[in-house]
């Protein structure tokens, strides 16, 4: 059995607004959430807007507000790929300056170890060391998601959570990225928590997937098997919306 880079135990999450719901001013989003990730794995999460996705996906990284139950990293903290490459990029900052910051920020390596890993880690991506000296504002929106992921990866994750990367991509660059991101699992040994809308994405890319509806994962397992043979009303509904 594969060894796990991510367990989420008993789940629940809190969004508080200062008196707007209930007593106590807080939102439950999430409950009894319980996931597990293993090593080189794609698990694949799906479902509606609003359903709760990208709230799982801040309270893997540690930038949920308030929670109960475990989230046990095996690795590295993951690291975040955002669903908006742009607005995800520090618009006055080189992409070498982006790039770079995690380095700085982490204080592990001299300047010249920083710019060596940064020319490295476009390469990887697919852009050539020239972008360094660009601003996101002369990328394309495929280039700037290579820069999102560059910025992801430049501490070497083991886990990274992708938050619909691509879906703000269209259809020519969708295929281009998801090529990337299954390469750099295989070059890197990585492993994802890949978030999406889109269910053929999902049956393409992920090895498992688990459907969440209204801050609960209703039905969870091999890929494959959720696809053909659903269980759960509300993963009927999805596929019966979007045939595969």
């Amino acid at each position: 059995m594969a060894e796990p880079v991510l367990e989420i135990r008993n789940l629940d999450m809190w969004y508080n607004h200062a008196a707007a719901f209930g007593a106590n001013g807080a939102k439950q989003v999430l409950y009894d959430v319980n996931l597990r990730i293993d090593a080189g794995e794609i698990l694949g999460l799906v479902g509606e807007s609003g359903s709760g996705k990208t709230s799982l996906a801040k309270a893997v990284v540690g930038i949920a507000p308030r929670t109960k139950g475990e989230i046990l990293h095996y690795t590295k903290r993951p690291q975040l790929v955002f669903q908006d490459p742009y607005s995800a990029l520090n618009p006055a900052k080189t992409v070498g300056w982006i790039v770079e910051e995690p380095l700085r920020i982490f204080g592990k390596y001299s300047a010249q170890e920083r710019k060596k890993r940064v020319i490295d880690m476009l390469d990887r991506v697919g852009l050539p060391p020239e972008y360094a000296k660009r601003k996101p504002r002369e990328l394309s929106g495929g280039q700037r998601q290579r820069v999102g992921i560059a910025v992801a990866l430049i501490q070497r994750p083991r886990l990274v959570v992708a938050d619909e990367p691509l879906s703000a991509l269209d259809l020519t660059i969708q295929a281009q990225i998801a090529k990337l991101l299954l390469d750099l699992k295989e070059e890197l040994q990585l492993s994802y928590l890949f978030i999406s809308h889109d269910l053929d994405i999902v049956h393409q890319l992920c090895d498992r997937v688990a459907v969440m509806h209204e801050g609960r994962i209703v039905e969870a397992g091999n890929a494959q098997e959720v696809f053909n043979r659903p269980e759960h009303p509300y993963t009927k509904s999805l596929l019966e919306a979007h045939v595969i």
